[in-house]
């Protein structure tokens, strides 16, 4: 019963920022998409904010619980949002810039919860909601900078890894990009890597210092509280 106590908590807590962070993580992909000349994910409807639109049911529910259950990872991943590489005005290089769009969300996201952490200490102790809003705000901070970094692994079909192929002259490019369709052995490596604990162990050096950034970043907004 405790365990089960436990995991409503934490889903009651996690829920809303794991939310919003694959929703605005995905709709910055196809923002940015059709900035440089792909309207493909606005004529699909899916520069949307809605959650559902980006929720895939095996991927962003089912194997997330289902590993969890397993092995205590909860893994999982949202819908693609739909990209055109080649509708791009300069596909090679505006590549990397709407594959960069969607940890670059996750980053303003964490400091926009890293905000609401500081003006939640500045309230009143009485606040009904002010204790569950806090542990909401922290896990908002922790799910982005993860998200962050992870999609940073320079591995397609990561973001990082398309960065990376953006970057790299032609034919490199094209032959790095080509990983990609070994997708289903790097999300089993990605999930031993987490089962062993060494992904969390690198996560968590890096989550540690990115916390301490941020709240460094809100010192005007410290000072304007008092």
């Amino acid at each position: 019963m405790n365990d089960i106590n436990v995991t409503v908590q934490t889903v009651a807590v996690y829920l809303v920022p794991v939310l919003f962070a694959i929703s605005l993580h995905e709709a910055a992909h196809g923002y940015a998409a059709r900035y440089f000349g792909d309207p493909t994910a606005s004529n699909e409807g899916r520069l949307s904010l809605n959650p559902i639109r980006h929720i895939d049911l095996f991927g962003t529910i089912l194997l997330p619980l289902t590993l969890y259950w397993a092995i205590g990872v909860p893994f999982g991943y949202a819908k693609p949002v739909p990209v055109d590489f080649s509708r791009l005005r300069k596909p090679k290089e505006q590549m990397a810039w709407v594959a960069l769009a969607g940890p670059m969300a996750n980053l303003a996201m964490a400091f926009g919860w890293m905000m609401l952490h500081v003006l939640l200490g500045a309230m009143s102790p009485g606040f009904a909601m002010r204790n569950y809003l806090d542990e909401m705000s922290l896990a908002g901070v922790a799910v982005n900078v993860v998200m962050f970094c992870f999609n940073l692994i320079p591995v397609p079909p990561l973001d990082g890894g398309r960065i990376v192929a953006g970057l790299l002259p032609g034919s490199l490019s094209r032959k790095y990009a080509s990983i990609d369709r070994y997708t289903p052995f790097v999300f089993a490596l990605l999930i031993f890597l987490s089962y062993k604990g060494y992904l969390g162990l690198a996560l968590s050096g890096v989550l540690q210092r990115a916390v301490e950034i941020l709240y460094a970043m809100t010192l005007p907004l410290r000072m304007l509280l008092g």
